[in-house]
């Protein structure tokens, strides 16, 4: 399967993004209208969770990879992936590929913030993938690859920038190009669910594709 995903983002890759009046049409009704419950964790991709579950959606390169990280923390209630920050609704996967829908591979989480905080999940976020690579994540090139953060609440939105600066600096004295993370708020795009079968791939297939790891590059403590 890695070996499609690489293909798929090669022959369908894009590095500029598309036009409103040239992305696809998409269509009306979800590709996964009826989500089964998390693999993993046993909790449904669409909720509803216990109060005081925050969500936050992030894009960090190919979503297998990045939702394993997530469901792997103590204090996530629920992981799911799908397409967020584009033109095209309820796409494919085929579609995203395309570079034809201006949407990003994301990852949503919903945590518990007593238990996991909203500065963990962004300590994650920033170590486990190169945000300076704009519309790539190293061998996966396209738009749809591009990295982003979309806040949900306005303290997330502050954290967001916060530990842009800051993670910004430790890469400078390394060293490397400006941080290309996009940062807005959730209510500017919907979150459209993936398909099924990309629904916890990793757990669902342990020797799948994976292009994250930790960075050595540490964000600096809150």
């Amino acid at each position: 399967m890695r070996t499609y995903h690489h293909v798929m983002s090669i022959f369908g890759a894009k590095s500029s993004m598309v036009a409103p009046d040239q992305a696809l049409t998409g269509r009306e009704s979800p590709v996964l209208p009826h989500p089964a419950p998390h693999t993993v964790l046993g909790k449904s991709l669409i909720g509803p969770w216990p109060d005081g579950t925050e969500t936050i959606y992030l894009a960090m390169g190919c979503f297998w990879g990045a939702e394993e990280i997530y469901w792997r923390l103590p204090g996530v209630v629920a992981t799911s992936v799908g397409y967020m920050g584009g033109f095209t609704p309820n796409p494919t996967y085929e579609e995203v590929c395309s570079g034809r829908t201006g949407q990003t591979e994301t990852v949503m989480v919903a945590y518990d913030p007593a238990v996991l905080s909203t500065y963990d999940v962004l300590k994650a976020f920033w170590e486990n993938h190169d945000p300076t690579q704009g519309y790539r994540q190293g061998n996966d090139v396209g738009t749809q690859y591009r990295s982003a953060i979309f806040t949900t609440t306005d303290a997330q939105a502050a954290l967001a920038l916060q530990t842009r600066d800051a993670y910004a600096k430790v890469i400078a004295e390394r060293g490397y190009p400006d941080i290309s993370t996009e940062i807005r708020p959730a209510s500017d795009f919907p979150y459209f669910l993936a398909e099924d079968y990309h629904q916890q791939y990793l757990y669902k297939n342990p020797n799948g594709y994976r292009c994250h790891a930790n960075t050595g590059l540490a964000l600096p403590p809150a």
